[in-house]
């Protein structure tokens, strides 16, 4: 979707990856999924939970906000249904509190899994408390305004990654990825291939074998000029 400079939308009805696809990239993680997509997605690691041992996965309801200014993320809540994840990205840097415990309970109520945002949020013990996940660049307790207009489900972009409305987010304590909405079906299946390869390396590596064998780095090792010594070797190791 294109929106005019200028112009300032809530779009109502967006489509979303299907939640059957959605909850099993949850059940993944966010780094598999990161890797098996061929390393793309990753919003960085600037955004961080402020909770440990949660991993979810929604479908992106996105929100484009004014700093400062949560006028925008209470207009989202309104078109967010269940197994969506809130994405607030701001125009400019914020290290603003957007967002605590009371737009944490409008969410919950309608089953929205989790927040992801580039600004601060605040009530966060509150929102531990309430099981309502989060991951954001800032904590702050530094109010907001409620005065300048953005957009709701349109395209942003949050790290170097453009977010569209119904992708899906995957997010866990090793960070945010985003898949695009119409690779889900395909990000599922190379995850699936990634997770049984991996299962494969840990039984060999339970097994004893070295990941320097496994991944055949032996012979990269001594190609990069890395000397393997039997012993104190002073005439060698000298500097």
């Amino acid at each position: 979707m294109n929106v005019g400079r200028g112009r300032h939308v809530v779009v109502r009805t967006i489509e979303r990856a299907p939640l059957e696809i959605v909850d099993r990239l949850g059940e993944i993680g966010a780094a598999t999924v990161h890797e098996a997509i061929g390393r793309r997605g990753f919003v960085g690691p600037h955004i961080r939970p402020i909770q440990q041992d949660v991993s979810i996965a929604g479908t992106a309801v996105t929100v484009s906000s004014h700093p400062g200014d949560n006028i925008m993320i209470h207009a989202a809540v309104e078109v967010c249904r269940e197994g969506d994840v809130l994405v607030v990205v701001n125009t400019a840097p914020s290290t603003h509190g957007m967002f605590g415990d009371l737009l944490a309970t409008s969410l919950m109520v309608r089953g929205v899994r989790g927040l992801v945002i580039d600004a601060g949020v605040r009530d966060t013990r509150d929102l531990r408390r309430m099981g309502f996940p989060v991951w954001a660049q800032h904590v702050s307790c530094q109010g907001t305004v409620k005065a300048s207009p953005g957009s709701v489900n349109v395209p942003v972009t949050l790290g170097g990654i453009v977010v569209s409305p119904g992708d899906v987010i995957c997010a866990d304590d090793d960070g945010v990825v985003v898949v695009a909405r119409d690779e889900a079906e395909w990000a599922l299946a190379r995850s699936e291939e990634r997770l049984a390869k991996e299962e494969r390396s840990r039984a060999d590596l339970r097994a004893g074998v070295l990941g320097v064998d496994m991944y055949g780095l032996r012979q990269e090792l001594l190609d990069m000029g890395v000397e393997y010594l039997d012993g104190p070797d002073d005439a060698q190791l000298k500097s």
